[in-house]
């Protein structure tokens, strides 16, 4: 079973990511819905990092959030924009900070992190990087954990036999993604 990372437990206690947007713009939490070309992706700032960084399923009723003046906001989303418009970025650029990961999930988000655009790795890979070879499928659930997962690219890991594996966002943004990366997406399992 899937274990739901604080933001996604307020999301559903209020109503969906509408009523976490809402919460949002009463406490002044500094946020913006992008647009992107494969769907809307949620971000959620602090003074000089980004907290959250993921696909949302909801179109924001009334347009962006916050306005995106925090400069890790803005960078953040200028960066987007080259990178959906096909610039090879590196998203290691943008200062996150995820907070309530575990040792191991921060481990394997650091991991992802050297990942090069363009490239994909396994899961054996990053199993291998931290040092615990033996724990593959316990990747995979630390891969699917990741709340920065458009800035930590885990679009990128695969299954060691070529597969695509998951991704938060969905299989065919995971598809779109690489596609856009330079990925003839036939050549995936």
């Amino acid at each position: 079973m899937k274990k739901s990372n604080p933001l996604e437990i307020i999301s559903n206690a209020l109503g969906g990511e509408q009523g976490l947007r809402q919460l949002r713009n009463v406490f002044g939490i500094p946020s913006f819905c992008y647009k992107s070309p494969i769907g809307w992706i949620d971000i959620i700032a602090e003074e000089n990092r980004i907290l959250h960084a993921s696909f949302s399923e909801e179109a924001p009723s009334s347009g962006p959030t916050f306005p995106p003046t925090l400069p890790v906001l803005a960078r953040t989303i200028k960066l987007l924009d080259t990178y959906f418009a096909g610039g090879a970025i590196n998203f290691a650029e943008i200062p996150v900070q995820v907070a309530y990961g575990t040792e191991f999930q921060q481990q394997v988000w650091k991991a992802i992190q050297q990942i090069p655009y363009g490239e994909v790795r396994s899961y054996q890979w990053i199993a291998d990087q931290i040092g615990r070879p033996k724990s593959a499928r316990s990747i995979g659930n630390a891969v699917g954990a990741n709340p920065v997962s458009i800035l930590i690219p885990c679009h990128r890991v695969i299954r060691s036999n070529g597969a695509l594996g998951g991704y938060g966002g969905g299989l065919e943004r995971k598809q779109q993604l690489l596609a856009l990366e330079g990925h003839a997406i036939e050549k995936f399992k």
